[in-house]
């Protein structure tokens, strides 16, 4: 992911926790708000609970990899935080996609008209 896109000082994490509006799922929870860029900028927690390095990288390589390919279709000027949860540490990444586009369809900032299948909500979803 591009260095602009980065989400890196941690008053940035804090004031989105702050006053950001946050969606929960069984896998993430997102954080979002506006950023006065013309550009989103992403981050990314992944705390000690979910293991080593070795895991806490993957999960992230896996996030990132999820907004990646999301990025062209979201709506750009917000500040987004991902804190990934222990149930995440198991998914494979189309999963991992999958539960990326449900947040952001949640949030507001993935575009309609771009969806090509419809998202199960975490309560219907027979996996989690």
């Amino acid at each position: 992911m591009w260095r602009k896109l980065r989400l890196r000082r941690r008053g940035d994490f804090l004031r989105l926790r702050r006053a950001g509006r946050t969606v929960h799922h069984p896998m993430l929870l997102i954080n979002v708000g506006e950023n006065g860029e013309p550009h989103n900028r992403y981050g990314f927690v992944t705390s000690k609970r979910l293991g080593s390095a070795v895991v806490r990288n993957r999960v992230r390589r896996l996030l990132r990899e999820a907004v990646r390919a999301q990025h062209p279709h979201l709506c750009q000027g917000y500040d987004v935080v991902f804190v990934a949860k222990a149930k995440l540490v198991q998914q494979p990444y189309p999963e991992v996609l999958r539960h990326v586009t449900w947040l952001l369809e949640q949030t507001g900032l993935l575009k309609r008209d771009t969806t090509s299948h419809e998202m199960a909500s975490p309560e219907s979803d027979p996996l989690l």
